[in-house]
């Protein structure tokens, strides 16, 4: 009952999904005016706490926050409680696993100087600015993102790419690249013999 309710919702944001998105749980999905959200074929968005066993603190929570932003989520990607915040753009490529908790970040949230931040604060619009620092976040297909991760804005990932559970990721990592740790740096490579 709950998915079918939640498509409907999907449906009146204007939020394009293709077959078989199976939801469980009650995500929090929503897509700004002006802003774009689609979803592939085959997705999966776990939002409920028994259903991945790694423990979820909360629901699954995909938001685009600003006019022009986008989330593009390609065919056979799964999501677990994870938080994915659009202000630029965020692309998830096909056959992705998003682990427990991860947090997938295009942007700061707040200025990092003082007289911004406190310009934001005063915005009636409650922090629809430029002043938050955001840059697009590309993931390609076939990555593994491992529980209680933290991807930032501007992180590129490419294809078959394995982030270690707790990493912290910013920048630019190969195809297969195994990435671990606070920063995030590459631990190995992965070679298909």
């Amino acid at each position: 009952m709950t998915s079918n309710w939640m498509k409907i919702v999907l449906k009146a944001q204007k939020i394009k999904y293709g077959k078989n998105l199976l939801l469980k749980g009650a995500p929090v999905i929503f897509n700004k005016k002006g802003a774009s959200m689609e979803f592939g074929d085959n997705v999966t968005i776990k939002s409920s706490f028994l259903s991945n066993l790694v423990g979820l603190y909360s629901r699954t929570i995909i938001v685009t926050r600003a006019e022009n932003a986008f989330i593009s989520i390609g065919n056979g990607v799964g999501i677990s409680g994870a938080t994915i915040y659009a202000r630029k753009g965020i692309t998830i490529g096909d056959n992705t696993c998003i682990g427990g908790n991860c947090k997938i970040l295009d942007n700061d949230f707040h200025p990092i100087e003082a007289e911004s931040r406190n310009k934001l604060l005063s915005d009636p619009h409650g922090g629809d600015s430029d002043l938050v620092p955001a840059k697009e976040i590309h993931i390609g297909k076939d990555c593994f993102i491992g529980c209680n991760t933290i991807i930032l804005k501007g992180t590129v990932l490419g294809d078959g790419c394995v982030v270690g559970a707790g990493a912290v990721v910013s920048g630019k990592f190969e195809a297969g690249s195994v990435i671990a740790g606070n920063p995030a740096r590459v631990i190995r490579k992965i070679t298909h013999e």
